[in-house]
């Protein structure tokens, strides 16, 4: 039997006229349990998604690997990634859902949700002392989402929640690598490229072109933010996305090649095994 991976659209938990959900962890631990759904079963969400830990210890399990949630962890999940939950709820905090137009009214806001996600670990730790200014945000956004009262109240809750995310942007800079404006701009814009390409386009050079920036200058952000250079920044994408159709079980090697560019099967397997150790078949079996 296939274990496919599921699918999560933001309508089908959240009833909500606006796009934006917030609920405490125990909250959504307890509206799942009420359906078929199985919150430690990975699953690819359909939305944006930002988890915010105030207590206690506990793991997530993102794109295949194991993230570590305690006391100051902010863990934002970008739309398409496969992530899962711990089956037993061990933390205190927030979860907030929301559909990428709520942060699209400009570009800034846009970047402002990634800028979360250029670390070289997926999660963000804040101190204790900084988590807690976090709260009085936090609980004003609970406030106003259960809000009967619709008059504005989706400007209002876009407002306050711009202001949580540049909370979250400072308290960040302060305990992380802060890096230049138009650089992170520029490795922005390369990033959503490759998201759009990686199966068409497997060549640093042309992503400069279509950047229209020189292929150093490229080398140079994607090295400074990732650690990786543009051509390695590329390739752990590529195999990020073969990992996940992989893990859905629903096409076969060949399939995947074709899928993600590869002209040959046989370069396929040879790329995957060059930064695996493992053939495609071998991978799949360890899942």
């Amino acid at each position: 039997m296939k274990n496919e991976i599921e699918n999560i659209t933001f309508s089908r938990f959240v009833k909500q006229k606006i796009p934006f959900d917030f609920v405490t962890i125990q909250e959504l631990y307890e509206t799942i349990s009420g359906s078929k759904f199985d919150l430690s079963k990975p699953h690819r969400i359909e939305f944006h998604a930002l988890i915010i830990i105030l207590e206690g210890e506990s793991k997530h399990f993102v794109d295949f690997k194991e993230e570590v949630l305690s006391s100051g962890t902010i863990l934002p999940i970008a739309k398409g990634q496969i992530h899962s939950f711990n089956k037993e709820v061990n933390v205190k905090g927030y979860v907030i859902g929301f559909e990428e137009s709520f942060i699209t009214q400009n570009i800034n806001e846009k970047n402002l949700f990634h800028f979360l996600q250029i670390y070289n670990t997926s999660n963000i730790q804040i101190a204790k002392k900084s988590i807690d200014t976090l709260k009085p945000i936090l609980q004003l956004i609970g406030n106003l989402h259960k809000d009967i009262d619709n008059n504005l109240k989706s400007e209002i809750i876009h407002s306050t929640f711009m202001t949580l995310l540049f909370q979250i942007k400072r308290l960040a800079c302060n305990e992380h690598v802060f890096f230049d404006s138009e650089r992170l701009k520029n490795f922005y814009l390369f990033k959503e490229l490759i998201i759009k390409h990686y199966s068409e386009i497997h060549n640093a050079k042309d992503y400069a072109k279509r950047l229209n920036v020189s292929y150093n200058y490229l080398n140079e952000i994607s090295k400074e933010i990732t650690n990786k250079t543009a051509k390695g920044f590329i390739d752990s994408w590529l195999l990020l996305e073969i990992k996940r159709n992989i893990l859905e079980k629903k096409y076969t090697s060949q399939e995947i090649s074709f899928k993600m560019g590869f002209k040959e099967p046989s370069n396929f397997i040879r790329f995957f095994k060059k930064h695996t150790q493992l053939t495609p078949l071998q991978f799949q079996d360890k899942l």
